[in-house]
């Protein structure tokens, strides 16, 4: 027996989100180069939500002026009609309490002490008063307001001119906002942000205080937390009711509420865990988003923007890979609670996966078998091929020279219930693969159901084979994403962008049929890919990077599925050493994305891992903020998955990625793309994707809430990380 030296070490880790600081505490225990960890005790945490309260037609925007919360929380809003109070969202006419009228009044021997128009003032705990004025940051000083003039340790002179907002908050420290920045006197003396320190933007209107030591700052493109050393910004109809924020106040549960020209919003902090929020976004999957009685799910379209009453259903070009990826996701989670209804959701995909390869037999148009389909969708529809035939020549001719132009690009079931889509792409089948297994192995429990699993993967590996290693539909030709052809990877110039991430996939498909199927014939065909057309070599490196930000998140996303499997089913041996080394220079160049899903990936098969050469043995085991990021991200994520707007490349704590990182290496014209000064990617709040193909560096998103997205970019990595052990259950 081996003996272990085991050294214990012990790192804290300080994870803030809000008002909330919790200490984690993870143990190390290292043998040798290998680290373990133990899961991560996630607990509550402060989810926010958003509402908005409109006032129209009691006021409109230019009728705004205040908002007021009372010691009960009582929001009064002032307009110029008077005084409006939110009563179960309503809005009725009433006074301002006298209290809260007496606070505001500042004496008049002050305010004639000065010729400049004061933007907001606050009184010390003293009872002297602060102002913030056109002309700088102003203090009582016998009987009238004067200069207060500070400098920085650089010799720079804040708050003379044009200062926005000041406020004291719980702990007596004074802030004060300008176009410089933000400035805080502790009683150390006075701290200063700016971009370079994490201060996203610096266009101030008011400034308040919470109850929990946090400081919001309103601005005219959107508001900014600050607190624990932590900067968040909120910004576009995800959060606000407008971005331009006319004043603010916090109420005492820490919930902050906005004037802005649109009407009255808030955003509240309630506590969750992790696991409420995948039920939340179990239930709004079941409800909203699962397509056709077999539940296929990617997002869907609402008639009102935001609003859910509405829903219009449509299929997408990747139906199966999302429902594979979504159906991964139950399979974990099966596997860690046992969960009836969860199983039930998995063999519910696994059936509607299935139904995607059995459609395309018999029929009209039938294909070779295995063959599946993207996706299907009702024959009671519009015929999708009606004008598609012109719509794939006007590709093929303008963009695309390897588009096929055919028709029915739609073919119609046997039984005539349904258009299945062909021209699938590998997209399609990485999803497929990834999903299966997984099935076979944590869900499929009796013979029968595992007999299920082997058939469909039979049928569609060896589809492949019989093929060339291709992907061929009902025309008898390859769809025109579904090219492995050793002959085309390795000697077709269209083909070389794609020869390591083809390579990685196919080397996995057939991993995963030996799995399943337990047939070894699989196993020699991979060997045969190995030894003649170097495969395992084309995999070391699956695309082409110039360093981060410079891939394409969709291969990304396909090639850790495919990596994950490969590594999953594949024996100790020269090609899970080559395998492994890739995975990790892969793992490497995507670990700023924060991506929950690409960390568990890796993590679950590389922990503890070594590879070796001639210099020594080297530990893959994932290293730096891989746990804390992935955690931050799930917890992130918002509950409202409407695609709103996000604006980003206003800030001033973004970075930009240079020419040389963009994702098209031939791109005359590249997009704003950037990173924030701590080296990572927005987080979650500033972003909106449907899916994790999303680039991650872009700093702008469209939308206008007309769509409603899945939760599985939440569930999937969840329920990955609980399987593997990251997130304590």
């Amino acid at each position: 027996m081996k003996e272990w030296h085991l050294e214990t070490r012990t790192s804290s880790i300080f994870f803030q989100r809000s008002n909330q600081v919790t200490l984690f505490l993870i143990v190390l225990f290292m043998a040798s180069n290998t680290a373990f960890a133990e899961p991560f005790p996630v607990g509550k945490f402060p989810q926010e939500t958003s509402e908005f309260f409109p006032m129209k037609p009691q006021a409109d925007a230019d009728d705004f002026q205040s908002i007021e919360i009372t010691s009960t929380d009582q929001v009064f809003v002032e307009t110029r009609e008077g005084w409006f109070h939110l009563s179960e969202r309503q809005w009725l006419k009433k006074a301002l309490p006298r209290a809260i009228q007496k606070s505001r009044r500042i004496p008049r021997k002050l305010l004639l002490s000065t010729q400049a128009g004061l933007n907001q003032s606050t009184q010390l705990p003293d009872g002297s008063w602060l102002a913030a004025a056109n002309e700088g940051l102003l203090i009582e000083a016998e009987g009238k307001f004067v200069p207060w003039p500070v400098f920085d340790n650089k010799g720079r002179q804040w708050g003379t001119h044009d200062i926005r907002g000041v406020e004291v908050d719980q702990k007596g420290q004074i802030w004060f906002t300008s176009l410089a920045g933000v400035a805080c006197r502790t009683s150390k003396g006075w701290q200063f942000f700016e971009g370079k320190d994490g201060l996203p933007y610096n266009d101030f209107t008011r400034i308040a205080s919470g109850p929990d030591g946090e400081i919001w700052f309103g601005t005219h493109k959107g508001l900014i937390r600050y607190q624990n050393g932590r900067w968040d910004y909120r910004q576009g109809r995800r959060w606000l009711p407008h971005d331009k924020i006319m004043d603010l106040k916090v109420d005492s549960k820490g919930t902050v509420w906005v004037l802005t020209p649109e009407g009255i919003g808030c955003i509240r902090q309630d506590s969750i865990t992790l696991a409420e929020k995948a039920a939340f976004y179990e239930k709004e999957i079941k409800s909203y988003i699962k397509r056709t009685p077999l539940g296929y799910l990617s997002e869907v379209s609402v008639i009102t923007p935001g609003k859910k009453d509405q829903i219009h259903y449509h299929d997408s070009d990747n139906d199966g890979l999302w429902t594979s990826m979504y159906g991964a996701g139950e399979c974990f989670a099966y596997a860690v609670t046992k969960d009836p209804e969860t199983k039930e959701r998995a063999h519910h995909a696994f059936k509607a996966l299935r139904f995607l390869q059995t459609v395309t037999q018999e029929g009209s148009h039938p294909a070779p078998q295995g063959f599946v389909a993207r996706t299907i969708r009702s024959t009671k529809l519009p015929d999708p091929n009606d004008g598609r035939l012109k719509q794939d020549e006007e590709i093929q001719k303008n963009k695309d020279q390897l588009w096929k132009a055919y028709e029915p690009r739609w073919p119609v079931s046997a039984d005539g219930k349904w258009y299945w889509k062909s021209d699938t792409s590998s997209d399609e089948l990485d999803g497929h693969y990834f999903f299966y297994p997984l099935y076979y192995d944590l869900v499929a429990q009796t013979e029968k159901e595992k007999e299920e699993v082997r058939q469909v993967v039979r049928d569609l590996t060896d589809h492949l084979i019989r093929h060339g290693y291709n992907l061929v539909d009902h025309t008898g030709t390859v769809t025109r994403w579904g090219v492995y052809s050793p002959d085309a990877l390795n000697h077709d110039p269209d083909w070389w962008a794609e020869r390591g991430l083809k390579s990685l996939s196919m080397l996995s498909y057939l991993a995963v049929a030996a799995h399943v199927t337990g047939e070894s014939r699989y196993l020699e065909h991979q060997a045969e890919l190995i030894q003649n057309h170097a495969f395992d070599t084309n995999a070391l490196i699956y695309k082409i990077h110039r360093g981060i930000g410079s891939g394409n998140q969709s291969d990304d996303e396909m090639a850790f599925m495919c990596y994950y499997n490969l590594l999953r089913y594949t024996p100790e041996g020269s090609l899970r050493q080559k395998a492994l080394l890739s995975f990790y220079a892969a793992w490497l160049n995507e670990a700023p994305e924060m991506n929950p899903f690409f960390h568990f990936a890796y993590a679950g098969q590389a922990m503890g891992r070594e590879v070796s050469d001639p210099w020594g043995t080297h530990s893959i085991s994932p290293t730096g903020d891989w746990l804390v990021d992935s955690i931050e991200t799930l917890q992130g994520f918002p509950l409202n998955r409407f695609n709103w707007a996000c604006e980003n490349s206003h800030r001033i704590d973004i970075k930009s990625l240079p020419d040389q990182n963009s994702t098209d290496l031939l791109s005359s014209n590249p997009r704003q793309r950037g990173y924030r000064i701590n080296g990572k990617v927005l987080p979650v709040e500033n972003r909106h994707f449907n899916h994790w193909n999303t680039d991650p560096w872009q700093l702008d998103y469209g939308g206008s809430g007309n769509i409603l997205a899945s939760g599985t970019v939440f569930l999937l990595p969840y329920y990955m990380g609980l399987y593997h052990g990251f997130i304590a259950h």
